[in-house]
């Protein structure tokens, strides 16, 4: 099991990327949470096996249809054994 937090950059909120994301989570067996911040950032933790979190990795690059994803910022933690996926 890994965890990854990922912090997504460009015109990404208003644009369904939490609720997509979470479909996405909940369709590959990834559990963790996602956020709009107040800089316009949506942040995101994934925790689960290497290659479904990739996956998740993979759709925070690419985002839903309306999102325009400049950059993504991803760091490695230590996995604290979460369950589900949540929209904050």
């Amino acid at each position: 099991m890994i965890r990854r937090r990922a912090v997504v950059h460009g015109n990404v909120q208003g644009v369904f990327f939490r609720d997509s994301a979470r479909r996405e989570a909940e369709k590959v067996g990834v559990a963790g949470w996602i956020t709009n911040n107040s800089d316009g950032t949506v942040e995101a933790v994934f925790e689960g096996d290497e290659d479904a979190v990739e996956t998740m990795l993979g759709f925070c690059r690419e985002g839903p249809g309306r999102a325009d994803v400049e950059r993504v910022e991803v760091s490695e933690e230590e996995p604290e054994g979460l369950e589900g996926f949540s929209v904050r």
